[in-house]
């Protein structure tokens, strides 16, 4: 009877712990992958070159901040002496913009940017395609409206499209049609702005860039000259310090249609910070 009523439990106890032990056997679910616009992209760092937009998605409900400041001491004029003197530039006025762009949806992204001689460019762009997504290309869609004065007038807009293409894993490169509606402030003449924006960034490091920018204006609106902005880079984190050199101040849209100023060389900076 002691062995019988043994046997018994036994059984009980081994009934019991039978779907314990099964659910001990089975193995965790696959942890879900987060989301892919969060991972660094180490072709692109950032969200624009110096002036010109980049591809790069930004995450929805994530946010990033960037400054731009550009020197306006011309560095063309002058001994080494007097630039020396002056800390090249440092010493004298600047444009500096302040910009905020967040995720509103996968793939759509907002922003403000201001620069200080009170110019607003407020700015929306939609990622097409994604070479991380394996399409042979980025692919993205850009409108802006941007006015002077705090954005009371001379309005613009700006319509156009970023291609981008990764070059390996050492590079990426941009063309940007863009069309710039009543770039003129003057309104005498050619009112609006097709041009061109052309970009490269290549690795030098596993944290540092070299990147060039050029936007020829192809037709209308196309005063004095084609502005450009070469540079280098350094991220740390989300954290990217930019230090350029170009003939001009523009960082709007707006404000490159006007151009660079020809045969003269200035300064500048960027710095710009992910929050994720």
């Amino acid at each position: 009877m002691r062995r019988a009523r043994h046997a018994v439990v036994l059984a009980a106890l081994l009934a019991a712990l039978g779907p314990l032990h099964a659910a001990a056997q089975t193995p965790d679910p696959a942890p879900v992958r987060s989301d892919p616009d969060v991972v660094l992209d180490p072709l692109q760092p950032d969200f624009t070159l110096a002036a010109l937009p980049t591809t790069l998605r930004m995450p929805a409900g994530r946010w990033a901040f960037r400054v731009t400041h550009r020197f306006t001491r011309n560095l063309a004029s002058g001994s080494f002496g007097d630039h020396a003197s002056s800390l090249f530039g440092l010493d004298g006025g600047a444009q500096i913009g302040l910009e905020v762009r967040i995720g509103v949806a996968a793939g759509t992204q907002l922003g403000i940017h201001r620069t200080s001689d009170r110019a607003i460019q407020l700015f929306v762009q939609q990622n097409l395609l994604s070479e991380r997504r394996d399409a042979p290309f980025g692919a993205d869609v850009l409108v802006t409206l941007e006015g002077d004065d705090n954005l009371s007038e001379h309005h613009q807009t700006a319509i156009g499209a970023v291609l981008s293409k990764y070059l390996g894993r050492r590079a990426a490169v941009y063309a940007e049609p863009l069309v710039v509606v009543n770039a003129n402030p003057l309104a005498a003449g050619d009112a609006h702005t097709l041009m061109l924006g052309l970009g490269a960034r290549v690795r030098a490091g596993a944290s540092r860039y070299l990147f060039a920018e050029v936007v020829p204006r192809l037709a209308g609106h196309r005063p004095a000259a084609h502005q450009f902005t070469v540079g280098f880079e350094s991220r740390a984190g989300g954290h990217l310090f930019q230090l350029n050199a170009g003939n001009g101040w523009g960082t709007t849209l707006g404000q490159l249609a006007r151009g660079g100023i020809p045969d003269q060389w200035f300064l500048g900076f960027n710095i710009s910070r992910k929050f994720f």
